[in-house]
């Protein structure tokens, strides 16, 4: 039985996982799935970001806490489990990266090195200081296949958007995400309502609620050269009800791409707001 389409293929279920776990469903799906599958999970979370029922749900001697920043704390984390493997899964809040920041000596070291401090510089020198350890860290989409966006309309039916203002969406999230802008923008016949930037997808899609919002539509993509490691983009519940707040009923999210967190639910709820959501190549 294939573990996941998404792991290396000298992948060894029999060395330990340690996932690194930020916010949300996402890296509860994750640890779901991979102790499902026989693998060993361990737990590196942090303070008021990882879910509370997550890190209760394995036992002391696999799990630690940290503050968001103890880098050093971290990769000795990885070291005291034997790990072979890591794995990053959920969102830290992006305005700790400038407030609420309890970085240690390793983590200001880093930091002071960066000549641009992001998402990517910073979670790509972590990356680099976890393999450093012999430690591989895995595509992010591991163990989540049944949960990625699929091509064609997932919530059946004709997908009411125009293909000529599908194409020019991708386009415009395509041309942000190339900029490192952000990975999704709202456009309605040839205008762009909103981008995506550091605030993050929900904000992005309050603010495009603020326009005529009828045939408006939401696309989420990644970079052409995405780093799956530690920058996958999701879609779940959470955004199905933002989206509705905001008046958006049509998504496009790009295939084997975007991670669509608990699928079956979302589709089904998307379904039964009138919400369609089209997969893209």
């Amino acid at each position: 039985m294939a573990l996941s389409g998404y792991l290396p293929a000298s992948f060894k279920p029999d060395r330990p996982l340690v996932l690194i776990a930020g916010q949300g469903r996402y890296p509860v799906l994750i640890a779901d799935a991979a102790r499902k599958l026989g693998i060993t999970v361990k737990l590196v979370a942090f303070e008021e970001e990882t879910p509370p029922e997550l890190f209760n749900s394995f036992p002391e001697s696999d799990r630690r806490l940290l503050l968001v920043g103890q880098l050093g704390k971290m990769l000795r984390s990885l070291e005291d489990f034997k790990a072979g493997y890591a794995l990053m899964a959920g969102q830290i809040t992006p305005r700790r990266l400038f407030k609420g920041l309890h970085p240690d000596f390793k983590a200001t070291r880093i930091l002071f090195s960066l000549k641009r401090r992001n998402a990517e510089t910073i979670f790509g020198a972590i990356a680099k200081e976890i393999e450093e350890l012999g430690v591989e860290l895995l595509d992010a989409r591991s163990f989540m296949d049944d949960h990625m966006a699929a091509s064609g309309c997932m919530t059946g039916g004709r997908f009411p958007i125009a293909p000529e203002h599908v194409d020019h969406g991708i386009q415009i999230a395509r041309e942000c995400a190339r900029l490192d802008i952000g990975q999704g923008c709202v456009v309605r016949h040839g205008t762009v309502l909103a981008v995506e930037a550091f605030e993050g997808t929900d904000a992005m899609l309050r603010r495009a609620g603020e326009f005529k919002t009828d045939d408006a539509l939401f696309v989420k993509t990644v970079k052409v050269h995405q780093d799956y490691r530690f920058d996958v983009p999701v879609f779940g519940i959470r955004t199905l009800e933002t989206m509705r707040e905001a008046g958006l009923k049509t998504a496009a999210l790009e295939a084997n791409r975007v991670i669509m967190l608990d699928k079956t639910q979302v589709i089904a709820q998307a379904r039964a707001w009138g919400i369609s959501l089209l997969g893209f190549q």
